[in-house]
């Protein structure tokens, strides 16, 4: 029986990326391997050791890569993949707290890395698993595929095309963990950093019913490229939806409110301007219903506690409960806020983050 046309575009796709990837371990060898073997010969034990592992990283995509997360204490850590493409299936890490069950069912909360990141350095910067564990939420964090794109980053600047292949396939691994872990399907959030705050409004605006509530942390307002040379100005406070995209996503809405939203961004940003999240708030605003109850504004506050780096909080809610927040942190950079020491894209001074949005996520009923 003739394979279909869509059979034959994904045959066509493994077949030139399995190419491509042999063309690069030949290069590899070539360029990197065989005169850092002469290397080795030529230096000392430790400067070898020093070159291996920035090469590997460089060959990982992942800046600075962590140990595989452990189950200590209560709960578990679980792993697997899921999808067929484009070009490779993705994996997966989840943890499970101690008693969320088939008749105790925990809410979920979406976590998406940012570039030059996977599930493992990302698990370790927001500490994932001690954070959850006490809330008692179920953490789910899917891991971009280096063939996806070179930097793991979350194709969020595609929107029609690769980027709504991976939202796609996000979702589908969403559904999968409500339907064989002990998840309230109707207490799920999504938050990603950077690439992945992108990407995690992308999901909320393309699958309004499906999340109690959605964040991003450093991220570039979505819809706002359409490819690299757009995203880099976008990220640089350039660039943003225009009238086009917000007709088409209002109509995708279908007279929905989107979700609830958290907006997390650093004032010292110099990768993705703090000029992105007021542009997200504004894109919220925009696609409010016709004829919908308007937003309340609630008076800024400023809070800063301890040694702990000062944010204002901006907050508009829907009747009595909140709705949008734009949490700014004084001098953060391009980094999760109070993330663990010791890695790429991690600010232990600030606030926590991880709990900051989960407290959000928990006030809007996710």
């Amino acid at each position: 029986m003739p394979r279909s046309s869509g059979a034959k575009l994904w045959s066509t796709l493994n077949k030139a990326a399995t190419r491509n990837a042999r063309r690069m371990q030949r290069a590899v060898n070539r360029n990197i391997t065989r005169p850092m073997t002469e290397a080795i010969v030529r230096n000392a034990v430790k400067q070898s050791a020093a070159v291996t592992a920035a090469t590997q990283r460089a060959l990982s995509g992942v800046v600075s890569p962590a140990e595989p997360p452990r189950s200590r204490g209560s709960g578990r850590w679980e792993e697997g993949s899921w999808g067929a493409g484009p070009l490779a299936p993705r994996r997966y890490r989840m943890f499970v707290p101690a008693g969320a069950n088939g008749r105790r069912r925990a809410p979920m909360l979406v976590l998406l890395h940012g570039c030059g990141q996977d599930t493992a350095s990302f698990a370790a910067v927001t500490r994932a698993a001690a954070v959850a564990r006490e809330a008692g939420w179920v953490v789910l964090l899917p891991e971009q595929s280096s063939q996806a794109n070179g930097q793991r980053c979350w194709n969020w600047f595609k929107p029609a095309g690769q980027g709504a292949v991976e939202a796609g396939l996000l979702m589908a691994l969403v559904e999968q963990a409500c339907r064989t872990h002990p998840v309230a399907a109707d207490r799920v959030s999504v938050l990603g950093l950077s690439a992945g705050g992108a990407m995690a409004l992308t999901l909320g605006l393309r699958y309004p019913a499906r999340f109690a509530a959605v964040g991003s942390h450093s991220g570039a307002v979505p819809w706002s490229a359409t490819n690299a040379t757009q995203a880099a100005r976008a990220m640089r406070g350039q660039r943003g939806p225009d009238a086009r995209a917000v007709h088409a996503l209002r109509l995708g809405l279908a007279g929905r409110r989107p979700p609830p939203l958290l907006l997390l961004h650093g004032d010292a940003d110099a990768m993705v301007d703090v000029s992105n999240a007021t542009a997200a708030a504004a894109l919220w605003m925009q696609l409010q219903p016709e004829g919908a109850h308007p937003l309340a504004a609630v008076p800024a506050r400023r809070i800063q506690r301890g040694m702990r780096r000062a944010v204002d909080v901006f907050d508009w809610t829907e009747g009595k409960a909140p709705y949008l927040r734009l949490v700014r942190v004084e001098g953060l950079g391009h980094a999760w806020s109070g993330g663990a020491g010791g890695h790429a894209f991690s600010d232990p001074a600030g606030p926590d983050g991880l709990k900051l949005a989960l407290r959000f996520f928990l006030a809007v009923g996710g």
